[in-house]
């Protein structure tokens, strides 16, 4: 009898195996599939004392989440207004996470710790969004807001590394010497959102704080307000604030000293021609290895012929390196010229010369190897003295005023793709000048994008097209 019930256990075994392969190919074991990766945030399911407690007056805040969750570089993304002298402690333990307070917390004040971006999860380490703990130390919790946008006046996108701050002193110097009443950053877009503001008059800065004092030191990238910012209940107008970071001062520098090779006899250099051709928009140049000690301009000659008769309204001038030396002149197109250097034009600082009497012979390029430009700036505001920007990559190859008649003519332009900008020059110098805030207080000046890129052939003059000023402040 024992023989047979295991008989049977035996065939419903192997019928049950069968019916697998038959069904699925394979008798492959295979585990459960995870299912879909989780992207949601970690979200507050409960929380010590109470979001929104009146008269506040613990010492330690208790946070659970509806998962696992741990800190995200808690001092750096943990923001607290108003700001604390000592920041809390913060620790985690699985699902809940403890903030101990340290510092000694201000009568009749609403306190918001907005842990955004400073918890995540365990597993996945998606980031919490609008982690907000909102306690006040009085009978009410402070309702006021402020809104508005960063942008870097250069280039004028956002940086989503600035923190924006509100100081309840106005004295200017309150930036330099104290840490704000409130802090928030930027998003992507560089906007930021104050909430939960008492009402009173403020200063309000942005700036790239990255040691977390929130002084301004003169050199990182900042941001003011033009005028004081009034918290009221009727929520005031969005404010834009544009960034810059201020220039340093050139320092004088000393002549670049290269080693110099002693079993080289020559005095070398090379010019600026390309491929033995002469740019008519561009000076003729001659870079030396190493700075030179003499430079005479009257033993080197420059002719149109090759009987080296003197051409007219050449000049040479010798750059503060002492290595580079530019022959200004009005080229004509087309033409081949002569260079005559006697052998002692130069020399360097052990005396090298060149070997012998030199001549450098070179043709200009032609009008047929350059296209024409034309662009009708049609709504430009020329109060603001716009300036044409043409770059290549992060160098501007090229700066014009936009002239009263709105039209920017070329009539030779070198080939080539260019990225064009239109500087607003408050001081009409022709370049960008950053902002200042201490003494004149004066907001930096905006460069905004053409969103056309410019596109020049040779022996092309059809380059020719309008711009108009979008209300982003784009032209298109």
């Amino acid at each position: 009898m024992r023989a047979t019930n295991l008989l049977a256990i035996v065939l419903v075994v192997v019928s049950a195996f069968a019916f697998l392969v038959t069904e699925t190919g394979c008798a492959s074991v295979v585990p459960p599939s995870g299912g879909p990766r989780d992207s949601l945030p970690p979200a507050i399911v409960g929380v010590h004392p109470e979001n929104e407690t009146l008269n506040f007056n613990e010492k330690e805040i208790k946070i659970e989440f509806d998962e696992y969750v741990e800190l995200n570089d808690i001092f750096k993304n943990l923001i607290v207004s108003p700001l604390p002298k000592i920041m809390p402690d913060v620790s985690r333990k699985l699902r809940t996470v403890t903030v101990k307070i340290k510092d000694t917390l201000q009568p009749n004040t609403t306190y918001v710790y907005n842990f955004a971006n400073a918890i995540k999860d365990l597993n996945e380490g998606n980031k919490g969004k609008d982690l907000l703990y909102v306690v006040s130390t009085g009978t009410y919790i402070d309702s006021m807001e402020l809104s508005g946008r960063v942008k870097m006046a250069k280039t004028g996108k956002a940086d989503s590394t600035l923190s924006v701050m509100l100081y309840s002193n106005l004295d200017d110097s309150a930036v330099v010497k104290e840490r704000p009443r409130y802090v928030t950053t930027v998003d992507t877009s560089g906007i930021f959102f104050f909430r939960y503001l008492a009402p009173g008059k403020y200063r309000l800065f942005a700036m790239k704080d990255e040691g977390g004092s929130y002084l301004y030191n003169g050199e990182q990238v900042f941001a003011f307000a033009d005028s004081i910012v009034t918290i009221s209940p009727e929520p005031p107008t969005p404010v834009i604030m544009w960034a810059y970071q201020a220039e340093k001062p050139k320092e004088e520098t000393e002549p670049e000293e290269n080693e110099i090779d002693r079993k080289e006899k020559r005095l070398k250099y090379k010019n600026s021609l390309d491929a033995g051709k002469q740019d008519l928009l561009s000076a003729f140049t001659m870079t030396f290895e190493n700075p030179l000690k003499t430079f005479d301009t009257t033993k080197m000659l420059l002719s149109m012929d090759s009987t080296l008769t003197r051409a007219k309204g050449y000049k040479f001038t010798l750059d503060s390196t002492a290595r580079i030396v530019t022959m200004n002149m009005a080229w004509t197109p087309d033409t081949t010229y002569y260079l005559a250097l006697e052998k002692d034009f130069a020399s360097d600082s052990i005396d090298r010369q060149i070997v012998r009497k030199d001549t450098v012979k070179f043709r200009t390029k032609s009008l047929d190897d350059y296209g024409q430009v034309k662009i009708n700036f049609v709504d430009a505001d020329l109060s603001r003295n716009p300036v044409l920007l043409i770059n290549q990559g992060d160098v501007t190859i090229n700066s014009f005023a936009i002239p009263a008649s709105r039209i920017i003519e070329l009539k030779l332009y070198n080939p080539g793709d260019y990225d064009m900008k239109v500087l607003y020059d408050t001081n009409k110098n022709m370049k960008w000048d950053a902002g200042q805030f201490f003494g004149e207080r004066k907001q930096p000046e905006l460069i905004v994008d053409v969103e056309r890129k410019l596109n020049v052939k040779p022996n092309q003059w059809e380059t020719d097209f309008e711009l108009k000023v979008g209300r982003d402040g784009i032209f298109r």
